[in-house]
């Protein structure tokens, strides 16, 4: 498995999602037994944007995904400081947890906010938004549901927008910076602070896919 290693050796975090197999895909239920919409952040970093859509959507479960130890144990303390019960971290790959444990049609929003933008050609083949994971993505969503993608370089959004357009299967829709509730990250904090413009990518999956 080239994703983060199972937590086999230690004691899960309290807000903590450990799959019972991380070799066959798994049903919403195993992570919150509610039933509510499922929401997926991707590399939820130090958890603000994560802790903040919780907060904020109640009547909806989100799960971050974070391959380092150390933010997803302080992602479950943020989750448990704030009792928020749905809300929980997988640590793991983003990319395999999109390609290979999501089961069809159980998410119903994705989030890839300010990911490594490998900027170096040699290096492109490491960004996570190419072919296969937009499949993996389109599998993911149910129908209606929306896969949403920010970031500061201008050449990854413009990537995004090519490899999107050659999958030719989303709705692109209007993504304005104040259209709807949308905590930043910290990383979106950082870069707007240092000046940087955040590009914004927002498309769905047709209601009748």
């Amino acid at each position: 498995m080239t994703a983060a290693e199972p937590p086999r050796s230690r004691t899960a975090f309290s807000a903590e999602f450990v799959p019972a197999d991380y070799f066959q895909r798994w049903e919403p239920r195993d992570v919150f037994e509610n039933g509510q919409p499922l929401e997926i952040d991707l590399g939820c970093g130090d958890g603000s944007f994560l802790l903040g859509m919780a907060e904020q959507f109640p009547e909806r479960n989100f799960l971050g995904v974070e391959r380092l130890l150390g933010r997803v144990r302080k992602v479950s303390k943020r989750i448990g400081k704030a009792g928020l019960p749905n809300a929980k971290v997988l640590r793991l790959e983003s990319r395999y947890t999109v390609e290979w444990l999501l089961p069809p049609a159980s998410v119903s929003r994705l989030h890839l906010l300010c990911p490594d933008p490998w900027p170096k050609a040699k290096h492109h083949r490491r960004r996570l938004i190419q072919q296969p994971f937009l499949e993996a993505i389109w599998t993911a969503l149910q129908p209606g549901g929306e896969f949403l993608f920010m970031t500061d370089h201008p050449e990854y959004y413009e990537w995004g927008v090519e490899e999107m357009g050659k999958f030719g299967r989303f709705e692109r829709l209007e993504w304005q910076e104040d259209s709807f509730f949308y905590p930043k990250t910290d990383f979106q904090i950082q870069w707007e602070a240092e000046g940087k413009c955040m590009w914004r990518l927002q498309v769905r999956k047709p209601a009748t896919a």
